[in-house]
């Protein structure tokens, strides 16, 4: 099987970089679920975009503010300067973004934003809107159910990848191969992610001593209703609080402004760690509040929300919600430029949330990840090269270990409570050296390939942690427990 181009998840990422791949190249996409089990079907919020030409250095200046430092200016640069052009392009092709009466587009705020500019469809159901309409415009052919078990390479050069489709190994060449398979999620106990998003990729990149970057720098969404027993929570998006909900404990008191000024408006990080904190000193749960809302637009405007939490038994925008931060989304990863290519190996990039390109820096601001994918998808299938170096290869060796064993369960659900309990909204390095030698203690050659490459990952993101010194963004070390 050999291919012009193999694409590694069908996500905003990678279903946006396949539709800027023309028609005539040999394209394939590679799912390891089912197609909309992926984060972006999940996305409530929105998409950021400068609101207009004058709007960009204000977009620019709220992303590098909320990055705490560490963006790389020419990447968020890029982001903003693109990002009406994106929009204008979707919008071309057919897609329906909410408009008000006149028929106008509706623009919200978030959190870290000075101004309303993100945009939204079907109320909150803005990335599952995303993803039907990029699968129905995608022109390539999708192989769902399929398993990136290994990357095939030679000399550095990217040559394709091996997946377990229908219980067999397969190895599919390609001129150049896109990794966008999301990020970490199911490293954590809690978690808004889509099930199948759990780091493996990232495992196999580490083996091959590809160059991850930021690892530690992972964002907890604050606002989550995390009291059912699925492993995926249910995320309460940040334009709740956009428009005027309000965290509160049980007796109603709105305490975030002892945290920071800016209250419900305040960068996420800021939001999670005063709800985890607040609630740990004070003993007291935590609530979300809509009282602000009148019931008819809060069903319009909410309408899955509004739905998911009545069949949970709360009745909104009457009845206030409980909440709590779970693991979100990973800044970090794949190490790449502004074009998508991944440093040191020809023909492979990454694009998504499992790449860093320096746009968030130490925190993500709300509703840029959608905006991401977009941008940097259209900078990869254009960096892409049809006359690639090709692989002189006609044998390649590769991993084939079993996927998964019976004792895999149990030692993911370890993990999982690990990286919850040392690796997450406040951290210490006592704790996060406990969670490497944790860590260490499960690698096992009798391990199944799939949670091998979640250990990897895990590692990676510890030790990131461990040599950040000093908190910065999502990186917080509690300074009373060093």
């Amino acid at each position: 099987m050999q291919y012009d181009v193999v694409i590694v998840g069908a996500g905003i990422a990678g279903l946006y970089t396949a539709l800027n791949i023309p028609k005539s190249k040999k394209v394939l996409i590679i799912n390891k679920a089912e197609p909309w089990e992926c984060n972006t079907y999940y996305a409530q919020g929105g998409v950021s975009t400068a609101y207009d030409e004058s709007d960009i250095a204000s977009h620019v200046e709220d992303t590098m503010d909320a990055g705490a430092g560490l963006c790389k200016e020419d990447a968020v640069q890029v982001l903003s300067d693109n990002s009406i052009a994106v929009i204008e392009d979707l919008i071309a092709r057919g897609f329906e973004f909410d408009k008000d009466e006149d028929g106008k587009l509706l623009y919200t705020k978030e959190a870290a934003h000075s101004t309303n500019r993100i945009l939204h469809a079907g109320g909150d159901a803005t990335g599952r809107y995303l993803h039907y309409f990029l699968l129905s415009q995608n022109p390539h052919p999708l192989m769902s159910n399929a398993t990136m078990v290994d990357l095939l390479m030679e000399d550095n050069i990217a040559c394709g990848v091996v997946v377990e489709y229908r219980g067999e190994r397969r190895e599919i060449l390609a001129k150049n191969v896109v990794i966008a398979s999301g990020g970490v999620g199911s490293l954590f106990e809690y978690h808004t992610n889509a099930y199948s998003i759990s780091g493996d990729i990232h495992g196999i990149c580490i083996e091959k001593d590809i160059e991850m970057e930021n690892m530690e720098m992972l964002q907890f969404h604050p606002t989550v209703f995390v009291e059912n027993n699925a492993v995926q929570k249910q995320l309460l998006t940040e334009a709740l609080r956009g428009e005027g909900a309000k965290v509160v404990d049980e007796n109603g008191y709105s305490f975030l402004k002892e945290y920071d000024q800016r209250a419900e408006l305040a960068p996420r990080d800021i939001v999670s760690r005063a709800i985890f904190d607040y609630a740990q000193k004070k003993g007291k749960k935590v609530y979300l509040s809509f009282e602000t809302f009148s019931e008819k637009y809060f069903e319009k405007r909410f309408p899955n929300i509004t739905k998911n939490l009545r069949l949970l038994g709360y009745d909104v925008p009457t009845k206030k919600v409980p909440i709590s931060p779970a693991f979100h989304y990973s800044i970090g990863g794949i190490k790449t430029d502004i074009d998508a290519r991944i440093s040191g190996v020809d023909s492979l990039y990454a694009v998504g949330e499992v790449a860093s390109t320096g746009v968030h820096g130490a925190n993500r601001l709300a509703s840029n990840s959608l905006l991401e994918g977009l941008v940097f998808a259209i900078r990869a299938a254009k960096s892409i090269s049809y006359n690639s170096v090709i692989c002189e290869k006609t044998k390649f060796r590769y991993n084939t270990d079993v996927l998964e064993k019976d004792s895999d369960k149990a030692k993911k659900d370890i993990l999982r409570r690990i990286m919850w309990d040392n690796v997450s909204i406040s951290r210490t390095f006592k704790g996060l050296q406990s969670a490497l030698e944790s860590i260490n203690e499960l690698i096992s050659p009798d391990n199944g390939r799939l949670l091998s490459l979640r250990l990897l990952t895990a590692k990676s993101i510890v030790k990131a942690a461990l040599k950040r010194k000093t908190s910065l963004g999502v990186h917080f070390i509690n300074e009373d427990e060093k």
